[in-house]
């Protein structure tokens, strides 16, 4: 099996990285899909994201780190993928999720979306709350992985 986790990693957070961990261990190939969005105005730009994540995911062998932009599915399907992965933290997020997952499956059945739930130590945890954290001058660093961690307090002007 082949599987696309997309995002936005702006930062990567360590509940990002549990579900890669397990989702690599589930699929032959595990594609970390960078979401290039207009639309927001991210704190890193994609080329910092996906640097990040492949620092971050440097030891796992089936995880390739890269970036899109455009439709999810056609994406996936662009590069062999057979199977979206999304990560759910709480009941909140499947609503969203599930609303995505059958839009997805309309779009193209042959791509399956496959849900985790992230480790409830992480349940908390997401990108915004990490920058809001950050910006207040609060510590986040249990939050995000080593090499996140460096890059936001780089980015916030705190090192």
């Amino acid at each position: 099996m082949i599987a696309v986790y997309p995002g936005s990693f702006d930062p990567v957070t360590l509940g990002h990285v549990d579900i890669i961990g397990r989702a690599a261990k589930i699929t032959n190939k595990l594609v970390v899909a960078v979401l290039k969005n207009s639309s927001k105005s991210p704190m890193f730009n994609v080329q910092e994201r996906v640097e990040t994540l492949r620092e971050v995911c440097l030891g796992i062998r089936n995880v390739e780190i890269a970036a899109f932009d455009g439709l999810l599915v056609e994406y996936a399907r662009s590069i062999g993928a057979n199977a979206i992965i999304r990560g759910l933290r709480a009941v909140t997020d499947f609503e969203y999720e599930f609303q995505m997952a059958l839009s997805n499956r309309m779009l193209d059945d042959n791509i399956e979306t496959l849900f985790i739930s992230t480790n409830a130590q992480y349940s908390y945890i997401s990108s915004s709350v990490v920058k809001e954290i950050a910006r207040l001058g609060g510590d986040f660093s249990q939050m995000v992985p080593k090499a996140a961690h460096i890059k936001l307090l780089q980015k916030m002007g705190s090192m």
